[in-house]
Formats: structure tokens, C-alpha cells, sequence
């Protein structure tokens, strides 16, 4: 009988191929013990694209959401008054208990984001090993500037500054009406719009896009937290509820952002046409004019309508900025932003930790301020997290960070400057721009003191309205995405649905806010964004223990460990005069030692599964499922293995 060599132990007489031969038989035995035969550290990724998933609306998520959204809207236009009482009274609980978690929350995932990058996660690609980017940087940039900056660029660009010029923020210690005033005002604009703002972006970006195009789950908030949660309470009730909140929170951070590039608008014909203030009624029908056009938009794809249209805005945008820059104070203004970005980075520190342990004051402008845009963040965060996912396919975690923390804070720093230096350089010398006005008047009063003013306000008013429906279909094609299960290109009709409910929300935040519709604006939106606010918190959990099991990550892990022992050993052997080559270490002493590859946490994530959930067979060499189910989008059955050429 001839001798096993998994049992026979190895002697001096033995031929010297044995230890060899029993070595790669107990590596093959090893191997075969993990799905597909893969090990942990060697499977190259999953794209969502590759899975066998049934995508159909999910009656609960979806009936949810639209059961609440459309109660909401009723109630809104039934009863304002009681809504707005409700809002006030939600506004001020949240201020007075939870305002510090808002603020926490912006701090914590700035830190987290660029942590991610500089460590060795950074280098791990959002995609499949060696995937290739799907858009251009110039696209990519584009698209991002669309969809994350949009109408508020124009709405607050010159307000808000001027507002923080007229009134410095508590404890800034300047002087109002001062170029320290100035420096102050944009460095604090800069700072709500900037690289806090867009790490709560980067990070669900970068955990949809790493669940989805790297770990081959489902395209939704829910999907993320698996690690923490665990793959049935995830598919469970609370994934469904974490998906409708995530739904919620977009519907009223876009419904807000529509609303302000409504009243925007609606300013600027009332200066192209000449006529009066412009009834509710009017800014209805611009809403609904705009909804048609951005659902259009939303049906025809990302490819076809969002990029095209992101394309042109971010050209508009950039004229525009030259235009100002050219017959505006052009000195200043070369001046201006260096010392801004030296300003924001001195003041970042005391930004950060304004709160209402400072006073009464410090309290008010927290809240008015500071609070309300890390509240709009957030509920933009779901919407704008995903459509940044599924345009960064292929990009590494530290391209990412870099391009989307870095790129959109250096332009909100530059439209801030441009449009703020310049509202504040015409200000001190005499111009009105109508500073007890609202802020959509300050922006058009700009305009009204620069060279053809009436030209240059209708292409503002164009490039609004694209920012409107830019930002409008992207957050319809997500909706659509999380009511369907994480359907890349959802239902029609469902992402129409989604359209129609913004603009109602969008008309009834107009109602509520009567006078001061922004301020009605602000307070539902603050209350509304707390829900998703803990669900980021428990995205960063997950999504660090997701990096943390990475194939790339196991490697490393492995290499280090790998490297010193071996330089360790091959010093205690040989001195000086040694070489590193690879081998079989002893049970138990090998680089993986203190790694458990067996574990389910690292194993099951790459199990594949059928339509239904089921578990089947898969050949990561080729790439082909090996059963007769039908293969993704094409309807025929694959082939068994032994009938393939």
C-alpha cells in the first residue's frame, strides 16, 4: 500500500520531491476549504453588476416612505399653521439637545475621512483589482460639482459673507465692516461649505461605492451596515427602515435645496421681466415647469442626461466666475483668495468649536447657522453619497478622499471669494445691494453693479435652473435606487413618483414659510436630518471593519508579517548574507499564524448566490456562475462547466 503523504511523516531516506509534494496537497486541501476555493486574500473583488440579484421594488421601503411623504404634503397644505407650530417645536428640541451631536458628527468624519486616506486602506480601489475609472476626471468633477454644490453657490455665495462682514460671528473678535471683517466672513463661509461639509458626502460615497463595487452588495444605506448588523437584520425590518429614513432625509434636503433655487429664480425673472413681486402661485408653476424638465433628465440616465447637463453647468459656472472676476475688483480678488485660505485654515480650530458653551450669542449663530448646514449635509448625504458612488467606480479610496474633500472645498473657496469680495468691495464704496433684503436679492444686486447686468443676470438664471434640475434627477434616480432593492436604472414610473414628491414638498416648504420662507426651510429640514445623522455614525463602524477584512488589507497583513520574520530569521541564520524566498513554515508559524482565513467574517461576504439568495457555485478564474441559472441581463442559461469551450 502506498504510504499517504498527508499522514507519513518525512524521513531522511525519502526521496527529496516528498516534503514538496505533501506541502502543495495540504495547500490544496486547505484551499479547497473556502468558497469557490478562493482564499480571503486573493479574491479580486465583486461588483454588485456581477451578482444574480432580483431587483424589484420593495413594497415596504417604498409604501413606507411615500405613505409618510404624502401625509406630510396634506397635511402641509391642510393645515400650515399646525405644521409650522410642529416644525418649531421639533426645531427647538433638536437645537436645544442634540445640536451638539450635528456639530461632533462634522468634526469626527472629517478626521475619519482623511485617516482613511493617509493609512494604508487608501490604497484599496473602490471596484475590482485593477478596474479602471468609468468617467474622465474632467467628468467626474463635473458631475460631483452638479449634484453636491448646486443652486446654494448662487443663493448664498454673496449673502452670506456680506451677513458675517456686517455682523462678525461671536468670538471672532473683529471688528464689523473691516477687511478683517472680510477675511473673517469668507473663511467662515468656506467653512460651512467645505471640507467638513464634504467629508459626511465622502464617507457614505465611499462606503456605497466600496459595499457595492468591491464587496458586490446592493447599492443601499442598508447594504453598508452588514458588517455591524449582519446580513439578516440588514435585509431585515431595520434595513428597511434605514432605507426609508435615508429616502426621507433626501425628499427634504432636495425638496429645501429646490425651494431656494425656486424663490432664486423667481427673483431673477422678476428682474428680466420687469414686473412685481411674484405671487406663491408663480413660484408654484416654476416649480412645476422645472420638475418636468429634471424628470425628463432623471429617466434618460447618467450617462446620457446628468452628464450631459453637468457638463454645460460647470461651464456656465466657470464663465461666470471669470466674468466677475474680469470686471470685478480683479486686485482684490488675486489677493483675496490666498489670504482667505490662510485665514480658514488659522480660524478652523475655533470654527470648529463655536458652540453654546460661549454664550447666548454663540448659541443663536450655531444654531441659525453652523447647525442648519451640517443638518442639510446630512439629508444630502444619502442622495449625494450614492450618485458620487456610482460615478467613482474604479477610483482608489485615496483618490477619492483627496478629489472630493480637496476639489469642491477650493471651488466653494473661490465662488465664496468672488462673489463675496466682490459684494463686499462694492459695499465699501457706497453700492446698495439691498443688505436688509433676502438673500436672493443680494445676488441679483451684485449682478445689477456689474457691466451688462441684464445679459449676465438671464445666464445666472439658466445656469440655476439647470443646478435645479441637476441636483432634482440625481436624487430621483437615488430613490429610485433605494425603493428598488439598489436598481441602477430603477423604474420609470417610480422614479417619476419620486419627482412629483419633491415638488410638492418643495411647495408646501414654500407655504410654511410664508414671509420667510427660508427660515421654515431651515427648521424642518434641521429636525429631519437627525435620524440619518446616528445611521452615520454606524456607516463609519461598519465601514472600517470592511476595510479592515479586505482582501488587500489580509495581504498586507500577511506581507508584514511575512517580512519580519523572515528578516529576523534569515539575521539569526546567516548575519548579513541572506535572501528571501517563499516556503511552507512549520504548523502555526507562518505569516498568517495569527489570522484566522476560515473566519466567517472574511469568507462569506464572497459566497455567490442565485436570484433567491441561494448559495451556488462559482469559478472566479473565468468568471462564469457554474449552474444553469440565467446569467445578469441576458437572459440565457450559462453553460455547465464540462460543456464549455
Amino acid at each position: 500500500m502506498r504510504p499517504d503523504p498527508e499522514t507519513t511523516p518525512p524521513s531522511d531516506a525519502s526521496p527529496e520531491g516528498r516534503p514538496r509534494a505533501r506541502s502543495a496537497r495540504r495547500v490544496l486541501h486547505e484551499i479547497n476549504a473556502y468558497p469557490h476555493n478562493v482564499h480571503p486574500a486573493l479574491v479580486p473583488g465583486i461588483s454588485v453588476d456581477e451578482q444574480r440579484n432580483n431587483y424589484r421594488t420593495d413594497k415596504a421601503v417604498f409604501g413606507a416612505a411615500a405613505l409618510a411623504i404624502v401625509a406630510f404634503i396634506v397635511w402641509g397644505i391642510v393645515s400650515t399653521d399646525s405644521l409650522e407650530a410642529v416644525s418649531d417645536t421639533a426645531l427647538a428640541w433638536v437645537v436645544a439637545n442634540t445640536g451638539w451631536f450635528l456639530s461632533a458628527i462634522a468634526s469626527v468624519l472629517f478626521l475619519f475621512m482623511v485617516g482613511v486616506a493617509v493609512s494604508r486602506y487608501g490604497r484599496i480601489p473602490l471596484g475590482r483589482d485593477g478596474e479602471k475609472p468609468e468617467f474622465s476626471t474632467t467628468s467626474w468633477v463635473a458631475m460631483i460639482f452638479s449634484a453636491g454644490i448646486g443652486i446654494g453657490v448662487y443663493f448664498f455665495g454673496a449673502y452670506e459673507p456680506m451677513t458675517f462682514y456686517l455682523t462678525p460671528p461671536p468670538g471672532s473678535g473683529v471688528d464689523p465692516e473691516t477687511r478683517e471683517a472680510m477675511h473673517t466672513a469668507l473663511a467662515q463661509a468656506t467653512f460651512h461649505w467645505g471640507l467638513n461639509a464634504w467629508a459626511i458626502y465622502a464617507l457614505v460615497g465611499a462606503a456605497v461605492a466600496y459595499s457595492s463595487y468591491r464587496r458586490g452588495r446592493l447599492p443601499l444605506m442598508s447594504s453598508v451596515l452588514t458588517p455591524l448588523l449582519g446580513l439578516k437584520r440588514t435585509e431585515g425590518v431595520g434595513g428597511k427602515l434605514i432605507d426609508m429614513f435615508a429616502i426621507i432625509a433626501t425628499l427634504f434636503g432636495t425638496a429645501t435645496s429646490l425651494g431656494l433655487g425656486t424663490l432664486q429664480i423667481g427673483r431673477g425673472v422678476e428682474i428680466v421681466s420687469g414686473a412685481g413681486d411674484l405671487s406663491n402661485t408663480v413660484l408654484v408653476v416654476i416649480i412645476v415647469v422645472l420638475t418636468i424638465a429634471f424628470v425628463a433628465s432623471a429617466v434618460s440616465g447618467v450617462a446620457r442626461g446628468i452628464r450631459w447637463l453637468s457638463n454645460i453647468n460647470m461651464t456656465i459656472a466657470v464663465l461666470l466666475g471669470l466674468f466677475v472676476f474680469v470686471v470685478g475688483p480683479t486686485l482684490l480678488l488675486v489677493n483675496l483668495v490666498p489670504s482667505v485660505i490662510a485665514q480658514y485654515a488659522n480660524d478652523f480650530m475655533a470654527m470648529t468649536g463655536r458652540s453654546s458653551s460661549w454664550g447666548e450669542d454663540s448659541a443663536e449663530f450655531v444654531a441659525a447657522w453652523t447647525q442648519f448646514y451640517w443638518a442639510w449635509w446630512i439629508s444630502w448625504s444619502p442622495f449625494v453619497g450614492i450618485f458620487i458612488a456610482r460615478i467613482s467606480r474604479g477610483r482608489t479610496l485615496r483618490q477619492f478622499v483627496g478629489v472630493v474633500l480637496v476639489v469642491p472645498t477650493l471651488i466653494f473657496l473661490l465662488a465664496f471669494s468672488l462673489l463675496g469680495g466682490t459684494a463686499m468691495h462694492l459695499h465699501e464704496g457706497g453700492a446698495d445691494l439691498a443688505v436688509d433684503g433676502s438673500a436672493q436679492d443680494m445676488f441679483f444686486a451684485l449682478l445689477g453693479h456689474l457691466p451688462g447686468s441684464t445679459v449676465i443676470t438671464v445666464v445666472a438664471v439658466i445656469s440655476i435652473c439647470i443646478f435645479f434640475i441637476t441636483s432634482a434627477d440625481s436624487a430621483a434616480l437615488v430613490m429610485g435606487t433605494l425603493s428598488q432593492r439598489g436598481n441602477s436604472t430603477p423604474d420609470k414610473r417610480v422614479t417619476i413618483f419620486w419627482g412629483l414628491a419633491m415638488m410638492g414638498i418643495a411647495v408646501v416648504l414654500l407655504l410654511l414659510g410664508g414671509d420667510d420662507a427660508l427660515q421654515g426651510m431651515q427648521n424642518l429640514l434641521t429636525a429631519s436630518a437627525m435620524p440619518f445623522a446616528v445611521i452615520l455614525v454606524l456607516m463609519t463602524v461598519a465601514f472600517w471593519r470592511d476595510l479592515a477584512t479586505d482582501p488587500m488589507s489580509i495581504r498586507h497583513t500577511y506581507a508584514r508579517a511575512a517580512l519580519q520574520k523572515a528578516v529576523v530569521s534569515g539575521v539569526e541564520q546567516h548575519g548579513d548574507d541572506f535572501e528571501i524566498s517563499v516556503g511552507r513554515a512549520p504548523a502555526g508559524e507562518g505569516a498568517g499564524a495569527d489570522f484566522d482565513s476560515r473566519d466567517e467574517s472574511v469568507t462569506s461576504w464572497y459566497q455567490r448566490t442565485d436570484e433567491e439568495g441561494n448559495p451556488v457555485d462559482y469559478d472566479y478564474a473565468t468568471g462564469e456562475f457554474l449552474d444553469a441559472a440565467p446569467d445578469d441581463g441576458a437572459g440565457q442559461p450559462h453553460a455547465p462547466a464540462d460543456q464549455r469551450p
